[in-house]
């Protein structure tokens, strides 16, 4: 009679189980989809380089954010100005499944810039993204405190510590309605 119920039980739980997980990652996933449509339009704001051998330097940048139709992510692309010189800029992120967020910043570690090779929505306000060439590991992470602005600081790793080396502070130009975003 015992295993009777088991085998009659055991279905209808593994059923619910994998109902919940199912439940679970279609909210994460429109979590993330709503966190990365919030991030389209048009944006700029200054910068600065907080560390290292060009610390101090300013800066003034011009994004486009965009979203793909079909997974969760991300493309920024414009550019930042140093006086008369202007260099282009661009991030490009995906969701590859179980595997997480993965990405280029600046054409990634090809070209001039960093691979991004991990990610996390943390809520309707926050990504935090794992970069790395080479030796170098830090993050990225994009806060947005309002509706209107976005807040993105690379860390790089300095022994077991982060270390804040960019920071940007954009306000958003174009007016676009991003929806409602709960505020945590």
């Amino acid at each position: 009679m015992k295993s009777a119920i088991v085998s009659c039980v055991m279905p209808l739980t593994l059923a619910v189980a994998m109902a919940a997980g199912m439940a679970a990652d279609a909210f994460g996933a429109e979590r993330d989809k709503q966190f990365f449509k919030s991030i389209e339009g048009q944006w700029a704001g200054p910068g600065e380089i907080v560390a290292g051998k060009y610390k101090g330097t300013k800066f003034t940048c011009n994004f486009t954010g965009t979203t793909p139709d079909s997974k969760a992510g991300m493309t920024l692309d414009g550019g930042c100005r140093v006086g008369v010189f202007t260099q282009k800029m661009s991030a490009k992120v995906e969701n590859v499944g179980r595997q997480g967020y993965k990405g280029s910043f600046m054409g990634g570690s090809d070209g001039s810039g960093l691979d991004i090779v991990s990610g996390n929505v943390v809520d309707a306000r926050k990504v935090v993204f794992g970069i790395n060439r080479k030796q170098l590991n830090g993050v990225m992470q994009a806060r947005l405190p309002d509706d209107g602005s976005m807040v993105v600081t690379v860390s790089v790793r300095v022994e077991k510590q982060l270390i804040p080396v960019i920071g940007m502070s954009l306000k958003r130009l174009d007016g676009a309605a991003v929806g409602a975003i709960a505020k945590n």
